[in-house]
């Protein structure tokens, strides 16, 4: 199935556990302020840990200005405009591991507790074997001991642990954890009855 396809359901009304509410999109070009926005609301010591200086307004430009949908999915969680979490489907279009995708998650701190990042990776994971893909995979740091138990919960297991493998925006190192889970299509699961 392609992008385009599966992407229809969305925007999408989503209520959570507790009666919270959200919408959930994949990202626009007109998300740029409030995708920053976002961003900034994270916590210094947090936002050491993405890959990306997510502060500076050229690379939220480029995200947004540049958007791919079939190499990097973001997808949203939207309340009265403002977003309040993100989880991406990163995907390779060729080479080894096409068949493997890799999902990150953050929540604005405001916005933690509600379920919002297990409802996106939950989504995300199914956008994942919509396309087609295998495997999808998430990376962590060695301290992102909440991260880890909440994707082990959606069904993801630690594949390695390598210590002191990478380094933070501040250059100092940490472990590096990666836990995949395995996906099963439509089809397989029919099969399995």
């Amino acid at each position: 199935m392609s992008t385009e396809l599966h992407l229809q359901k969305f925007p999408k009304k989503v209520t959570l556990k507790d009666g919270f509410k959200c919408t959930v999109r994949p990202l626009k070009k007109d998300d740029e302020k409030a995708f920053h926005a976002f961003f900034q609301a994270v916590p210094e010591k947090e936002r050491m840990f993405i890959k990306h200086r997510v502060v500076d307004p050229e690379v939220i430009h480029g995200w947004c200005q540049n958007i791919d949908l079939g190499r990097n999915l973001p997808l949203l969680a939207m309340v009265d405009g403002e977003v309040i979490g993100d989880a991406t489907l990163h995907q390779q279009l060729g080479g080894w591991k096409r068949h493997v995708g890799r999902v990150s998650v953050l929540i604005h701190p405001k916005h933690r507790g509600h379920g919002v990042a297990k409802m996106l990776i939950e989504e995300v994971v199914d956008i994942a074997r919509n396309l087609g893909l295998e495997r999808v995979e998430a990376e962590f740091l060695g301290e992102q001991e909440a991260g880890m138990k909440l994707f082990a919960m959606i069904g993801f297991s630690h594949l390695l642990r390598l210590e002191d493998h990478v380094k933070d925006m501040q250059a100092i190192n940490h472990d590096y954890v990666l836990m995949e889970m395995q996906l099963k299509t439509d089809e397989e699961y029919a099969g399995s009855f």
